[in-house]
């Protein structure tokens, strides 16, 4: 309810976030789509090309940007959410609000800087002619679940980081051995039968699976790693927002 009644002030937080983003940039917005490109660029030109790894049927910079592009929402809407507050360090400390509110409007900007990268995504089904399928309606459930999870850990470094400076000088450690132990460049079935369930307690895996799938549209549907993720990612959506909740009213005290 207190959510909904400062609802203005996640707008102006998150039009504000967009405005910085892109103020005195050459590029503007387009630096939304060239960083996953190029992203997907390097990893086909060195793995597809060069180290021939395996895309399951999908051509290579297809299979490279789906991946990406998913995995920039996230890792965007992470590193945001876990700076968030020390950035807003004097609107904390200064207005009363619900502190949640912040984190949330970072993952907002990140959710909209994602749909903009979908028009190369959609270029690239053009070009390479794979028609959409009924599993692009899992479209909207994966988003959510990559930003749910996002949020999730994003409290919990937040709520951490006010406390803890030295968390914030961890997070490109985080985010580089994250998007190493995810499906991106490599599909997860590489990995051995046996791993599958511990592999899949890392949430992203069966997100990025199940997005690459909705965007092919054939093969069998990764359920179980899928359904791993989700547990996961609930759990730490809850225990986030809990510990975020219960710390928050000393944040002004630590920062």
């Amino acid at each position: 309810m207190e959510l909904w009644q400062h609802r203005d002030l996640l707008y102006i937080l998150a039009w504000r976030d967009i405005k910085i983003r892109y103020k005195q940039t050459v590029l503007g917005i387009a630096w939304v789509i060239l960083q996953p490109l190029a992203m997907a660029t390097v990893t086909g030109l060195f793995l597809g090309r060069l180290a021939k790894v395996p895309s399951e049927g999908m051509p290579y910079p297809l299979f490279a940007f789906a991946g990406v592009a998913i995995w920039q929402l996230f890792a965007s809407a992470l590193i945001g959410a876990s700076n968030s507050v020390l950035v807003n360090d004097r609107l904390i400390t200064k207005v009363y609000f619900p502190r949640l509110l912040v984190p949330l409007s970072v993952v907002v900007t990140s959710v909209l800087d994602f749909h903009i990268s979908l028009l190369v995504l959609v270029v690239l089904m053009i070009y390479y002619r794979v028609a959409p399928e009924l599993s692009l309606l899992a479209f909207p459930v994966l988003v959510f679940m990559a930003v749910l999870i996002a949020l999730g850990a994003g409290l919990w470094l937040a709520a951490l980081n006010v406390r803890y400076r030295d968390v914030r000088y961890t997070m490109g450690f985080l985010v580089q051995f994250w998007f190493l132990a995810t499906p991106i460049a490599y599909p997860a079935s590489i990995v051995s039968n046996r791993w599958q369930v511990w592999y899949g307690l890392n949430p992203m895996v069966g997100i990025v699976e199940g997005f690459r799938w909705a965007v092919r549209g054939s093969g069998v549907a990764p359920v179980a790693l899928f359904a791993i993720s989700a547990c996961v990612t609930l759990v730490v959506f809850v225990s986030g927002l809990y510990y975020f909740r219960r710390t928050e009213e000393t944040f002004a005290d630590f920062i």
